[in-house]
């Protein structure tokens, strides 16, 4: 792609974002998530493949349908209040309809389906992009809505995503599609908590950013897109196998590492909430996210051992080496849980 092009459309999606940030009219935060999926259509479909352009064509459709919904909610709730404020949504159903489109564009379930068939049609820079950036400006306006919700709705939405994000992943080979699940059951941990402890939202949400940033990167400099060829990885390099180790369980929620700490949270502010039926449910759930992880994280230390097995030579190339925002984004990912109380005081 032109340098110049590409310029642009990462701009876009900054600009679109930044919109969406700082829009208190609903006009203008629609019009900052249009911007942002305008900006990314262009960088899904730069393959000219016809997997891309599926891809492309499903998210298109998906986001269309979400935005609209969403600005029907505004008009909705502008015809029957007179006020065009984000905070302003007074009327419940324009709350109900405006909950149900962020949920479409986010990929929560049960408006989930066109995730894992997206991600997979996607190179891995791409959907890095798609699993972290293009979170960011529904959940501002999550953020900003919360009070406004309907809590049942949010607690039901997050189980649900947490069951399907952890029954979906148990039977997949490719690794796009793992973590699309993964971004699901991730999605309904942090909607799950938004109504009580919005600042466990946000935390849980920058730590996933920051593992998702580490596992893409790791699975690009491998070149990894299935479970059978991640299994080289310590051939390559045994330093940044140890890392993809450590940041997979990190990422499937295991202690001590950073992915423990806002399950930790979350589970321990629904008790407090009395609402021991769906932490128990969301505990079990999050088991079955951390088995296929754990499976991904035997693929990857199958080469460990003293007689690896044999691999084609395409597989012995050298990798790049790691970057700072690698080995940054690896270190928060791994490291963080010890800083637990502080963080938690800070946010």
């Amino acid at each position: 792609m032109n340098p110049t092009v590409l310029t642009i459309l990462i701009s876009s999606l900054g600009l679109g974002t930044t919109l969406t940030f700082i829009g208190s009219h609903w006009l203008l935060v629609w019009m900052g998530l249009e911007i942002n999926t305008l900006a990314i259509i262009p960088l899904m479909i730069r393959q000219h493949h016809p997997r891309a352009v599926e891809a492309t064509t499903k998210y298109f459709i998906t986001q269309t349908t979400a935005s609209a919904l969403l600005l029907f909610a505004s008009i909705t709730n502008a015809w029957t209040s007179g006020e065009w404020s984000l905070t302003e949504m007074i009327n419940p159903t324009s709350a109900t309809l405006a909950l149900t489109a962020l949920a479409l564009k986010i990929g929560l379930a049960p408006l989930h389906f066109w995730l894992p068939e997206v991600l997979q049609g996607l190179d891995l820079t791409t959907g890095l992009i798609l699993s972290t950036w293009q979170k960011l400006a529904p959940f501002a306006i999550l953020l900003q809505l919360y009070p406004l919700l309907n809590p049942n709705l949010l607690l039901s939405l997050g189980i649900l995503s947490t069951i399907i994000g952890g029954w979906g992943g148990l039977n997949q080979t490719q690794l796009r599609k793992i973590l699309a699940y993964s971004s699901i059951a991730n999605l309904g941990w942090m909607i799950t908590i938004l109504h009580y402890a919005p600042n466990l939202t946000l935390l849980n949400l920058i730590l996933y950013i920051i593992m998702t940033l580490t596992t893409f990167l790791l699975f690009k400099i491998f070149n990894s897109t299935k479970i059978n060829s991640i299994a080289s990885s310590s051939t390559k390099s045994p330093l940044l196998s140890i890392i993809t180790l450590l940041t997979l369980l990190s990422l499937g929620g295991l202690p001590p590492l950073s992915g423990f700490m806002p399950k930790w949270l979350i589970l321990q502010e629904l008790t407090k909430q009395s609402l021991f039926t769906p932490a128990t449910i969301m505990a079990l759930m999050a088991l079955l996210s951390l088995f296929f992880y754990l499976r991904l994280c035997y693929a990857t230390t199958l080469t460990m051992s003293p007689n690896p097995t044999n691999m084609s030579s395409s597989w012995r190339t050298k990798p790049n080496h790691p970057t700072l925002i690698l080995l940054t984004s690896a270190t928060l990912s791994i490291l963080l849980l010890p800083l637990t109380p502080a963080i938690f005081t800070l946010i």
